[in-house]
């Protein structure tokens, strides 16, 4: 694709799908052939060649999710460099980007974002991979185009769209250990004027338990399935519609003990998505595009005390986002174009804990100029202005360069701020542990419920004055640099990035009262400082045409900025195991944030045999110690701690064999040194054995 069809096609096919009649796609049959063609679009919202994006940018393409056999999406972005899943407290894996928690990577579906993060993570296993185009995920800040929540990065899931005037599509069924079950159908068809897709999957296990000596399974029991629809339509070569929606649904046993009590009950989750955009091309320099989205998210538990047969708890989130979007492309002249956008954003909550349902209102404003300033330097610069009904208006620009020095060698640069808005549960959460006594408050209703604490004598002390409360809470924000270089000759290709990300104002709990049971008050503030940087290598070799080799590596480095000025002045302290003896602290004995590994690593092996209709694929991920929490009270992770999980290496092999060019059977092994830790990382079963039988037609 040239610089004149890049600019041609700046912001229609947004995020994959057919604008105009026109679709710039590359498919292959074979995983060794994805090359300089692979295009992507969520980094800049223009369709650009991987090779010329000046942003750090991981693709996973359709082959890659057919090839390793992986069902849903977390288990493919784990083998990614830079990029780890990692757990919250509900179980949920989200992902973590160059050590940024999953807080903080917002998560897209054709470019328009999920919702449904209970516990802080989006729950990745939500998404089945069977009509999957590619997925593209932006490393560092991206608030220049898409606000809040992607701080961190973005992760964009682009489905499938029809192409083909004959009737095309594929249903398989896969086993797997646990008893579980994965069926899929998928359809496609474009007829004239007229595309449409259908897909359905089915997922059901038994669980496991990995704690038979303990009441409940690890993961218990469940079944979800995944609906989605999508329609074009081509009024004429200058207008065109796209219309989908997507519902998904999940049931859960839960079953847990408490005080010798069994807790019994279901959990049920509810999600659906509609999405509207219409095309239009005005005149030869105007496009236009008008979108409007709406999802909502339902999740439900109630859980009872078997043992007196009564309600032990029951929990309820309601979620809603309504938003409408208009985007306005004007070509300035060859290989230079402007684009604006406006929208803007209803989200509602019902919840539990929270006195009644509470809503948000922001408006919202970007543009960004993508440019050729000379013939081998592209810039790109944009911002983004956010007005919000619970925080203060954030501006977030971004600018980057990619600097062609030949065919073979590219220097890529970009800085940008990025923000994450404080979320219902820091503003409006009200909670006191029953069993325990604490309190929880979210920061807007922080006073007038302090001060009913107090009118009801619940009350020792008052640790602040409440004024301070009348300011509005701080969206955190983020200002992310990257700079690396892209390197291809012949069969080998090579990516090396820097990065660092510096947080200001992160949001995190604080005791604002003192109760008469002994216990606090906690409620919500900004303090934090923190950074992380490293260095990511990527490096793809073709041995020959039946061979691939590729590995990835990250050297992160995340820690809190307070806590390194104070060790600098000598104010924390450890007790050595060894001596028993209270010790100074200093910088050398910081290990760093919570659940940030100092090393990952990947390497794949894609080995293919065409005559045979055969191909196999190894993949080794390792990731280095990380520590789980402090243990000895001085509020860091140091050398001296005992919390760490030891480092460990996973390894899936699939191996992939086709019938009368149809019919695929695939057989694999998840896990496949049978790696567990029980305690640390339930989510590790032990090996995973499938067999998956696939028929395209």
């Amino acid at each position: 694709m040239n610089l004149n069809n890049i600019v041609r096609l700046f912001c229609i096919g947004l995020f994959g799908c057919t604008v105009f009649g026109q679709q710039p796609t590359v498919e292959t049959g074979s995983i060794l052939s994805q090359e300089l063609e692979e295009v992507v679009v969520t980094a800049t919202r223009t369709v650009r060649q991987l090779s010329s994006v000046p942003l750090p940018v991981t693709l996973v393409s359709k082959q890659q999710l057919q090839k390793t056999g992986v069902i849903r999406l977390d288990e493919i972005l784990n083998e990614q460099t830079g990029i780890i899943t990692v757990a919250d407290q509900s179980g949920f894996n989200g992902i973590q980007i160059q050590g940024v928690a999953a807080d903080y990577v917002m998560i897209l579906i054709d470019g328009v974002p999920l919702v449904g993060r209970s516990a802080g993570n989006f729950d990745l296993s939500r998404l089945a991979v069977g009509n999957i185009k590619q997925v593209e995920i932006i490393k560092g800040p991206s608030s220049s185009l898409y606000g809040s929540e992607a701080l961190g990065g973005v992760v964009n899931i682009i489905t499938e769209t029809p192409k083909d005037k004959q009737l095309r599509g594929d249903v398989s069924y896969r086993f797997a250990s646990f008893n579980t079950h994965d069926a899929n159908m998928n359809l496609k068809q474009k007829r004239g004027k007229l595309g449409y897709s259908f897909f359905a999957n089915a997922l059901y296990s038994d669980g496991y338990d990995l704690r038979p000596e303990v009441d409940g399974q690890t993961v218990a029991p469940f079944h979800n399935y995944t609906i989605n629809g999508q329609i074009n339509y081509d009024f004429s070569n200058k207008l065109s519609l796209f219309a989908s929606g997507r519902y998904y649904t999940q049931e859960q046993e839960v079953a847990f003990a408490v005080n010798d009590a069994l807790i019994e009950g279901e959990g049920v989750i509810n999600e659906g998505n509609v999405h509207l955009r219409m095309d239009s091309k005005m005149g030869a320099n105007w496009q236009l595009q008008y979108e409007f989205y709406y999802t909502n998210y339902k999740a439900t538990e109630e859980l009872v005390n078997t043992a007196t047969n009564s309600s032990f708890s029951e929990s309820d989130y309601d979620q809603k986002l309504l938003r409408p979007e208009l985007r306005v492309t004007y070509n300035i002249k060859d290989n230079n174009a402007i684009t604006f956008g406006l929208g803007y954003n209803r989200e509602n909550l019902d919840r539990t804990f929270f006195d009644d349902a509470v809503s948000f209102d922001s408006q919202y404003l970007y543009a960004q100029y993508d440019f050729y300033p000379f013939q081998k330097v592209n810039v790109i610069l944009g911002a983004r202005f956010d007005n919000h009904s619970e925080y203060q208006s954030q501006l977030s620009p971004k600018g980057s360069v990619n600097y062609a020095l030949s065919e073979n060698l590219s220097l890529k640069g970009s800085v940008g701020y990025g923000f994450k808005a404080p979320d219902f549960r820091q503003l409006y959460f009200d909670f006191t542990n029953s069993a325990v006594g604490y309190t929880v408050l979210g920061y807007n209703v922080a006073p007038e419920k302090i001060r009913e604490l107090e009118a009801q004598g619940q009350l020792t002390d008052i640790l602040f004055d409440l004024a301070d409360l009348e300011e509005p809470l701080e969206a955190e924000s983020s200002v992310g640099y990257n700079l690396g270089a892209a390197y291809t000759l012949g069969n080998v290709k090579l990516h090396l990035n820097y990065f660092r990300n510096d947080f200001q104002n992160l949001i995190d709990t604080r005791a604002i009262a003192r109760k008469a049971n002994g216990q606090n008050v906690f409620s919500y503030t900004n303090f934090a400082r923190i950074y992380t940087t490293g260095i990511e290598l990527d490096a793809r070799y073709r041995l020959n045409e039946n061979v691939l080799v590729s590995g990835g590596y990250q050297l992160l480095y995340a820690k809190d900025k307070d806590k390194k000025v104070a060790l600098e002045r000598g104010e924390i302290f450890a007790r050595d195991p060894q001596t028993l003896q209270t010790v100074v602290l200093d910088n050398s004995d910081y290990f760093g944030l919570v659940n940030r590994s100092r090393h990952t690593a990947n390497l794949k092996l894609f080995y293919e045999v065409p005559k045979w209709d055969f191909n196999a694929n190894l993949r080794i991920n390792y990731r280095s110690k990380y520590g789980l929490f402090d243990g000895n009270g001085n509020d860091i992770i140091d050398t001296y701690d005992t919390t760490f999980v030891d480092g460990f290496a996973l390894a899936n092999l699939a191996l992939n064999k086709t019938f009368a060019s149809n019919y695929v059977v695939q057989v694999g092994a998840n896990n496949l040194f049978n790696y567990r830790d029980e305690e640390n990382i339930p989510g590790l079963a032990g090996i995973q054995l499938y067999t998956k039988i696939s028929i395209q037609f």
